[in-house]
């Protein structure tokens, strides 16, 4: 019997650039996420989105940033640079704004956690016009999660 071909080996992007996003219809209100993963020669890698119920913007902000930390991490990524439209996420994750609000810390906590376990990690924020991709996955997600698809 011959043997098996060997497993294909995961993909590994030493480096990534990330743009996320979150939204609430009504704040809170349904919600959702988007990340898309490239390459820094800006070849798409991934793009994530998911429905998240009834929640705030704020928590959607960063449940599309912890989105993009865990598959970085999966996929074995030493350096991520992500572009966010949220002041508020930045700010908080760079530490120039304390992380208030109870609801947020566990989220903050978990993605300062993940960010430490990167070589290098930055997070900029960009204008909401250069994070198209990300909003047109948090808004995917949002329609498909109201509409019960």
């Amino acid at each position: 019997m011959p043997a098996a071909p060997p497993e294909p080996e995961p993909q590994h992007y030493p480096q990534l650039v990330a743009h996320v996003d979150g939204g609430a219809r009504g704040n809170p209100g349904p919600a959702g996420y988007g990340a898309v993963l490239r390459t820094p020669d800006g070849a798409v890698r991934a793009e994530l989105c998911g429905f998240l119920g009834v929640t705030t913007n704020n928590v959607a902000e960063y449940q599309g940033l912890l989105a993009a930390l865990r598959w970085a991490r999966e996929v074995g990524a030493r350096e991520l640079l992500v572009h966010a439209d949220s002041e508020l996420l930045v700010h908080q994750m760079n530490g120039r704004y304390k992380v208030r609000a109870p609801h947020l810390q566990p989220l903050h906590g978990e993605a300062r956690r993940l960010a430490a376990g990167l070589a290098r990690f930055r997070i900029e924020h960009v204008p909401r016009a250069e994070n198209k991709d990300a909003d047109r996955l948090a808004n995917k997600a949002m329609d498909e999660g109201t509409s019960g698809k």
